[in-house]
């Protein structure tokens, strides 16, 4: 089976079942680097090294969680279906820790092997016959380990979790909303939209762009009240922000709480800035590789928060915002479905709003990067434009803008359920 077109796009498979009762979902069953690893056959030299397979029960009963503890973080790796009940998880430029002592398999697996080919380390896995397995691999946020979740299709939800959220990250969903299990979001398959995560930018002691009197964290905050107020009133969708407050909190950790609370769709909402009063539009970026100077702009523009408020600016060297522009992104599966929410939005600025668009564009964004579902960020317009701020810090403007995204997310809804979003 196919799982990717290369090398600019992927292949959605979804509602694939075989007939022996393996379930794909949409989005994270592939991450694939566009730099220095090879997929083609021949030695490759090994940098990451597996060092333990651990077999764990789910919390909630509804599965289990295959956890590959590494040295670092494998570079890519793919998973795809062999034979009935077996799965192939293939992680490039991977080999096995020479103290690596192999456990005894649990839960829905029978057997499993790992193989060495080509540089590459091969995990084949055979499941049991008498479950109906909806499989997804991701990264673990926390930590360099990868994810190998196998949930039963035939569980019985449980009552959702009202506990409050892990305290590394401030959350800001609703009052009165429930709290998801993140696990069991991640893990179900992906034939719903739920749950939307509303990022405003910025907060507390980040202004964000400021001109003519106005901050950017201010103005993006009404925007993202009025967007929520919009989705969770008429489509029926959980919202989730990530502040309600003049709060700050740390880029990284707006995308985790998206994981934490099982998002589906992340919108991080900015207003811009630029030297030249005279720029003004709107302007919707997607996670990849910057290709022009006018995105690296803007990336560096938002990046730069990092370094001039967060405590721990160093957590980022992994990300490298370099490595964007070399070629060394990992490019997810769910790239493909943020490019086209992007680009619903844009239509829906130029078309209802009637506002001047500046395109859909692909860039590294340290906010985007930690959020595992389609992601965007959406420039409303330019503070340091007279007349764009006027209508940003209007609550006409704000009415507008909110009411054109909540468009947008209403018609990427109903072409996501319905399993039409796609790249092909």
């Amino acid at each position: 089976m196919d799982w990717f077109r290369a090398p600019n796009g992927y292949r959605r498979e979804v509602r694939d079942r075989s007939p022996w009762g393996l379930r794909w979902g949409v989005v994270g069953l592939l991450l694939l680097a566009v730099g220095p690893v090879s997929l083609a056959a021949g030695a490759a030299q090994a940098e990451v090294l597996v060092t333990d397979v651990i077999f764990s029960p789910r919390s909630d009963g509804q599965g289990h969680v295959v956890r590959v503890q590494t040295t670092a973080s494998p570079e890519a790796y793919m998973l795809q279906s062999e034979e009935a009940h077996e799965l192939k998880w293939v992680l490039y430029n991977t080999d096995v820790h020479a103290d690596y002592e192999k456990r005894t398999p649990k839960g829905p697996i029978e057997t499993y092997t790992l193989t060495q080919q080509n540089g590459h380390l091969i995990l084949r896995v055979a499941l049991t016959a008498d479950r109906s397995i909806s499989p997804m691999v991701y990264r673990d946020g926390a930590s360099d380990d990868l994810l190998l979740n196998l949930a039963y299709d035939d569980a019985t939800p449980v009552a959702a979790d009202r506990s409050s959220p892990p305290a590394e990250a401030p959350t800001a969903s609703r009052e009165g909303r429930r709290q998801r299990d993140p696990m069991a979001t991640l893990s179900r398959e992906r034939s719903r939209l739920d749950t939307v995560v509303i990022d405003p930018g910025h907060g507390g002691k980040d202004p964000g762009a400021v001109a003519h009197g106005l901050h950017e964290k201010d103005i993006v905050l009404d925007v993202a009240h009025k967007l929520g107020d919009y989705i969770e009133n008429r489509l029926d969708l959980e919202v989730i922000y990530t502040r309600t407050t003049d709060q700050f909190i740390a880029l990284e950790e707006r995308g985790h709480l998206a994981n934490r609370t099982g998002g589906d769709l992340f919108i991080s909402l900015h207003a811009n800035a630029f030297q030249s009063s005279s720029v003004q539009g709107t302007e919707t970026y997607f996670l990849g590789r910057s290709k022009t100077d006018a995105a690296r702009r803007v990336m560096k523009q938002e990046n730069r928060v990092v370094q001039e408020y967060e405590e721990n600016p160093d957590r980022y060297e992994e990300y490298d915002a370099e490595a964007f522009v070399k070629g060394e992104l990992f490019l997810s599966a769910s790239m493909q479905f943020s490019e086209e929410f992007a680009s619903i939005v844009q239509n829906q600025f130029k078309e209802r709003v009637q506002r001047r668009s500046r395109g859909v564009h692909q860039a590294g964004f340290y906010v985007l990067w930690s959020a595992s579902m389609p992601s965007v960020l959406v420039e409303l317009g330019y503070l340091t434009n007279r007349q764009e701020a006027r209508f940003l810090n209007s609550d006409r403007g704000q009415t507008y803008l909110a009411s054109a995204i909540f468009r947008a997310v209403r018609k990427y809804k109903n072409q996501y359920n319905k399993g039409i979003v796609s790249s092909e």
